[in-house]
């Protein structure tokens, strides 16, 4: 376990491609998801088909075969990728397939009466999105899109297969030259956790802040003006 431990740097370094990969694939995916689930939420029928086709191909792909798809298939007919945006690229593609159902779905689940009094107002479609509807949507994706974005960050070890070092390319590297397999694993097993338990972190975070927004809880100035009020009383 000391020789495990004292190479922290390599898996340090290994651990930061993860993460790069991450936010990355994260990014890509969450313009996927918005851009297709909008889409499959639209009055045209062509849009919504459009939208239906990207979910159910990219959601039934699994995203090994998918980038070994983008690295090793597209050279052979004159498309060649480097492979951290072939690995991004598959991430965003897959995990943005199912955030797509999540944005259509949250979207829907506003309710009706909402977007009955933004006709009432005369407010284009664009204003109705983007200052009623998104706004409490977008409290409601939080939850999956949190899930989806740790499942985003443990998928991505696969990328290890097409030569990017990230923490499970490093892992190995580190088992073959020290023979230590179960201390290894152990010690990656934890720095997955750890990044994982941030990320839940940064989720509900943002959970709150838009709880605020939508006034479903109150921010620091109102809780402290009720501290107040209830210590004068």
């Amino acid at each position: 376990m000391s020789d495990v431990l004292s190479s922290y740097p390599l898996l340090l370094r290994g651990a930061w491609v993860t993460i790069q990969l991450t936010v990355y694939g994260s990014a890509l995916a969450l313009v996927l998801a918005f851009v297709f689930g909008l889409m499959g939420g639209a009055r045209s029928a062509w849009v919504r088909a459009v939208g239906r086709v990207y979910v159910e191909f990219f959601r039934g792909t699994a995203t090994l075969v998918l980038m070994y798809w983008l690295f090793y298939a597209l050279p052979l007919i004159g498309f060649r990728f480097a492979p951290m945006f072939a690995a991004v690229l598959a991430l965003g593609l897959n995990v943005g397939a199912y955030g797509a159902e999540v944005v259509r779905g949250a979207v829907k689940a506003v309710p009706k009466a909402q977007f009955e009094a933004t006709i009432a107002l005369n407010m284009r479609p664009w204003q109705r999105l983007r200052r009623v509807l998104l706004p409490q949507a977008v409290a409601l994706m939080l939850p999956p899109f949190g899930n989806l974005l740790i499942e985003l960050m443990k998928g991505s070890a696969v990328v290890s297969l097409i030569s990017i070092a990230d923490l499970m390319l490093r892992a190995q590297q580190l088992r073959q030259s020290t023979g230590q397999t179960t201390a290894v694993f152990l010690v990656i097993l934890v720095i997955y956790f750890v990044i994982a338990q941030v990320l839940q972190l940064l989720v509900r975070y943002m959970e709150r802040r838009a709880d605020v927004m939508l006034g479903r809880r109150p921010g620091r100035a109102a809780r402290s003006a009720l501290d107040t009020l209830g210590a004068a009383k």
